[in-house]
């Protein structure tokens, strides 16, 4: 690459791939719009090709500057984590470990993990972001995360994975339905009833897991809504509805009118996987994979 290339030339380009915008680009950056159009003229003459198709009305990648971006990407997210990580050290702090998670791994799990790492690398802190299953495997590949909780039996080949929580699912009723009250359904009693679940694109496994729940009883659920989040998904049990089938550790937490039963006879179980990118590691990090492994789900 040229030595006339300078970061901000590559970030000025990554703003405009966003935006496809020079306006807005420009607003986000805090410079103008025609020193911003400058900046990327020089990075298209000093790479030697466009990256931008633009006229009037818009602005497109061009297939050279559609690779960049995707290779930029996490390159600059692990330069601007490098750039933490060295003014973490020099305020007297050893580094970050970034976490994504789902919100059932925040049960015991991250918890547990946590106190130990503080207790064995106390210079060191962690950040905590929930993201879905997919956002999280993004976040693993473009560096901005370093370890994420994820409900997912297929990952990319670039990541690596251990179980860490294998449970029971439970089905949701609310109080006022009359399985509630009489023990732990047989999954072929909730065949006529309006399911609720959470979205194949927040979780592809648990839709597959939980249509095969039913399936094994000898019908399809018949599926009424759908939600990414657990207390949407609660608060339409409890409004009667449908009922809900989900692992059985999202039960804590929530104070609703729902009865949760425990589906232990059936074979399916849901797993929780910590998931993190293949390579080298600080020593911080190893040692909560370690940790994880340990756990021997």
């Amino acid at each position: 690459m040229s030595n006339q290339i300078e970061v901000r030339h590559l970030r000025y380009f990554m703003a405009v791939s966003e935006h496809l915008n020079f306006r807005r680009a420009a607003e986000a950056l805090h410079i103008s719009q025609p020193g911003l159009s400058r900046q990327i003229g020089r990075l298209e003459y000093h790479l030697g090709t466009p990256l931008l198709r633009r006229n009037r009305r818009e602005v497109v990648l061009t297939p050279a500057g559609q690779y960049l971006r995707e290779q930029l990407q996490p390159q600059l997210n692990r330069l601007e984590h490098i750039y933490r990580q060295t003014l973490q050290i020099g305020e007297g702090r050893s580094g970050e470990i970034r976490i994504g998670f789902l919100g059932s791994a925040m049960q015991e799990v991250i918890p547990r993990m946590l106190l130990d790492l503080k207790k064995t690398f106390p210079e060191w802190h962690s950040s905590l972001e929930e993201r879905s299953n997919l956002a999280q495997v993004k976040g693993l590949m473009e560096e901005e995360l370093d370890l994420g909780f994820v409900r997912l039996s297929q990952l990319p080949a670039e990541l690596d994975s251990c179980p860490v929580v294998r449970e029971t699912f439970s089905v949701v009723l609310p109080q006022s339905h009359p399985l509630s009250r009489k023990g732990t359904p047989a999954i072929d009693q909730l065949r006529e009833e309006s399911f609720i679940l959470f979205s194949p694109e927040y979780s592809p496994d648990y839709y597959r897991t939980v249509l095969s729940i039913c399936e094994d009883a000898g019908f399809h659920p018949r599926v009424a809504h759908k939600s990414v989040h657990a207390h949407t998904i609660f608060k339409l049990v409890e409004s009667g509805l449908g009922v809900a089938i989900i692992p059985s550790s999202l039960q804590q937490g929530f104070d609703l009118s729902v009865r949760c039963l425990e589906l232990s006879a059936i074979r399916q179980r849901a797993v929780l996987s910590a998931v993190w990118k293949k390579g080298q590691h600080p020593r911080a990090l190893e040692y909560c994979i370690g940790w994880l492994k340990g756990l021997k789900a």
